[in-house]
């Protein structure tokens, strides 16, 4: 394959601490030193929250506002996608960052169960979000927990809330949601490709699954997440001592699938972006 491989890195989350890993970034000045050193590694694009003081999840305009900052001046070009997700914060307060036009911005559009909750995107904050992404300019990736969200995605690109060509993004291994399997990765790759025959594709495993999702995603040439998010380990052995670490052992399944890692010009190339700030 030729095709180039966008790695993203998730590189805090709203979930893991720094009791299950030192090297997770809590402060702004972690995030951008941190994800600096992901982007070097190879990363085209950093999916980013933010935190309050203590550590807890945050929604605030101003903490992303400060991160993207820190990230356009430290990592000139990089993809920064923020997050709009249920657990930094409730209603129309989890796309408050929107007006900050970031390239882009994660979006689930349909709710699912969590390991100890429900997350809910119920369809009018999915319908009021997405019509923020229009008005600012910020391309939605699909967060797809379950083979439903692909198709109201790809229903809400036929009806105009959302643009194309989509980008989905499966994330497989969350406890009480989607099992990673190989299968079942193939049915939602066919999926997404008979509703919307343009769409862009990537995927991301959670715990354990990380580096096994990287690798099937790799080799069927679509685009794939790594990063202390969704994971803080390197094996059960040893933890991750970065979100490089990951990125850079995804870059390595890269070079066994023969993919060239992407740049951040080839990503935004291939997702369409407008061209750095």
């Amino acid at each position: 394959m030729t095709n180039p491989c966008i790695i993203a890195v998730a590189i805090t989350g709203s979930v893991p601490t720094k009791a299950n890993n030192p090297a997770v970034p809590i402060t702004v000045a972690e995030q951008i030193e941190s994800t600096q050193a992901a982007f070097e590694a190879g990363a085209a694009i950093a999916h980013c929250h933010v935190r309050n003081d203590d550590g807890t999840p945050s929604s605030d305009p101003e903490k992303f506002a400060a991160l993207k900052e820190g990230l356009e001046k430290h990592c000139p070009g990089m993809i920064i996608q923020l997050s709009t997700g249920g657990r930094s914060g409730a209603g129309q307060a989890r796309g408050g960052m929107l007006r900050l036009r970031p390239d882009m911005a994660s979006l689930s559009v349909g709710s699912n169960n969590f390991p100890t909750r429900v997350y809910e995107n119920p369809p009018d904050l999915v319908d009021w979000l997405a019509s923020e992404m229009l008005k600012y300019d910020v391309m939605p990736e699909i967060e797809a927990f379950d083979l439903s969200h692909i198709i109201q995605a790809c229903k809400m690109a036929e009806d105009g809330r959302l643009k194309r060509p989509l980008y989905v993004q499966f994330v497989m291994g969350v406890k009480n949601a989607m099992i990673a399997d190989e299968r079942i990765l193939d049915i939602y790759i066919e999926t997404l490709h008979r509703f919307a025959p343009d769409a862009l594709w990537c995927a991301a495993g959670i715990g354990s699954n990380q580096i096994v999702v990287n690798e099937w995603a790799i080799a069927r040439g679509g685009h794939t997440r790594t990063g202390l998010e969704d994971n803080v380990r390197l094996d059960r052995d040893r933890l991750a001592p970065s979100n490089a670490a990951l990125v850079a052992r995804t870059v390595e399944l890269c070079e066994k699938y023969e993919r060239p890692v992407a740049t951040w010009a080839q990503a935004r190339a291939i997702l369409g972006l407008r061209a750095a700030a």
